[in-house]
């Protein structure tokens, strides 16, 4: 993978650095099987808790109005801008008021925003379901970097030489990351780990970080 980020006109658009960001992504040969996991196992747990997902969605209806999901734009693999599902857990227009924090400040804030049964979807993680459905479609893997908006990319790329390589592989529902640091810990911590997946993804590697991550939701 190598450490040289793209050379792209100064006064490209954002579609233009992206495109010429994801003619530098290299697949493996086991990429096509972790893809392959992916869909057997997003489509498997999305068939399981469809019961789960059904009354989730009229809860959600009845308690907090519409929408039910959120949709946001996020950064996907080379450098792909895909549309993110979650079930919202915040007020409207939460999305648009926290905009422009992340960090402790954003943990704070969002905390502040939840709505009362978006605070038992998020200490559940049932939120996060409708994220198997990117997974399927093939905007994101189960394992791998965490999503992030445009705009933060934009700026971390323009403050870490280095973070555009997060495109190489799609973003996951869970991650290294995930599991060794907090939403607290910086973007360049968690780029060291994130680049650690990328660089030493495996199926032995997704599997274990899979199981911890079901242990881990299994403890809470």
């Amino acid at each position: 993978m190598s450490a040289v980020a793209p050379t792209v006109p100064s006064g490209a658009s954002l579609h233009d650095r992206y495109e010429e960001m994801a003619h530098l992504w290299e697949r493996r040969p086991v990429d096509h099987v972790l893809r392959a996991l992916d869909v057997v196992i997003a489509g498997g747990a999305l068939l399981a808790l469809g019961p789960v997902l059904v009354v989730a969605s009229v809860v959600l209806r009845i308690s907090s109005g519409r929408p039910v999901l959120y949709r946001g734009e996020r950064v996907g693999r080379a450098g792909r801008v895909f549309t993110m599902y979650k079930f919202r857990t915040l007020r409207r227009g939460a999305e648009h008021r926290l905009g422009p924090y992340y960090g402790p400040e954003l943990t704070r804030r969002t905390a502040a925003e939840a709505t009362r049964i978006g605070r038992v979807l998020r200490a559940t993680h049932l939120d996060e379901v409708p994220q198997l459905v990117n997974v399927v479609r093939g905007d994101m893997s189960m394992v791998g970097p965490r999503p992030i908006r445009p705009r933060f990319f934009e700026e971390l790329s323009a403050q870490i030489p280095q973070y555009w390589q997060r495109l190489v592989v799609p973003p996951g529902v869970t991650g290294l990351a995930q599991l060794r640091l907090t939403r607290e810990n910086d973007w360049a911590e968690k780029l060291v780990h994130d680049f650690e997946y990328i660089a030493d993804r495996s199926v032995p590697l997704y599997v274990r970080v899979l199981v911890e991550t079901a242990g881990r939701l299994k403890g809470e």
